[in-house]
């Protein structure tokens, strides 16, 4: 496929509020799995999934605690996830994940950061389509042949395996993200995951360049401190 999958982590936030902004989206998302499928991380793999991620991004274990907690107490705000769909500055195409808990607030705030950019809202499916719903696992390695042989062993339906500078990356299916990272850690009990995570990946790029960089940067920015928005994916190689 030639898709090389660039590893991305959340920087380390430059100010107390940009911090908070982080750990309030963990938070958030971390109540919901686990209101939806179990306190338990050993039950509820997804909610594992996700505790080990907010570690991993320097979230701290009192906001991970009280996350968990709301959602054994029964009570808290009750979110649903909203997706949505556009394109953005200098036509690179966009998808924006939400939880909300007032679908008439997150719209308004997102067409807001659309709008305000010269962007467009699309309708649902206008972007998706050139999107791969993909689980990703990227680890130290050599040999993505012993790795494929361990993954068809496991009966994983496997999109790709690709190394490149010692670097080994699984392409796998969304629904395959359980299957994958088993058959994985099984095989290999101390593997460190450079990424371990279900992603959109783009199946096209669009460039953007001279003043439409600005206002992308600017856009991004817009949709990061919304509090309702979860993830942003695009398909954006940007050219300062």
């Amino acid at each position: 496929m030639g898709r090389k999958f660039e590893v991305r982590k959340i920087s380390m936030a430059k100010t107390a509020g940009a911090k908070t902004k982080v750990y309030s989206k963990y938070g958030k998302e971390i109540y919901v799995v686990a209101k939806n499928g179990g306190i338990d991380p050993q039950a509820n793999l997804a909610l594992r999934r996700l505790i080990e991620k907010a570690k991993k991004d320097q979230v701290p274990s009192h906001v991970i605690d009280k996350a968990i907690d709301k959602a054994a107490g029964g009570a808290g705000e009750d979110y649903v996830p909203a997706r949505y769909e556009g394109f953005g500055p200098g036509g690179c195409m966009v998808i924006v994940d939400c939880l909300t808990d007032n679908n008439n607030r997150t719209i308004t705030d997102v067409r807001n950061c659309f709008t305000k950019t010269g962007a467009k809202l699309g309708v649902e499916g206008s972007v998706g389509h050139v999107f791969d719903h993909q689980a990703v696992f990227a680890f130290k390695g050599d040999d993505e042949d012993a790795v494929l042989e361990t993954l068809m062993e496991a009966d994983v339906d496997v999109t790709e395996v690709e190394c490149e500078e010692g670097m080994v990356t699984v392409y796998a299916p969304h629904t395959e993200y359980n299957n994958t990272r088993t058959a994985l850690t099984d095989d290999s009990p101390d593997i460190e995951f450079e990424a371990d995570e279900i992603t959109f990946i783009p199946q096209t790029e669009s460039v953007v360049s001279g003043d439409d960089v600005a206002t992308f940067d600017k856009f991004m920015d817009m949709l990061e401190d919304c509090d309702d928005v979860q993830h942003v994916y695009h398909n954006a190689v940007i050219e300062r």
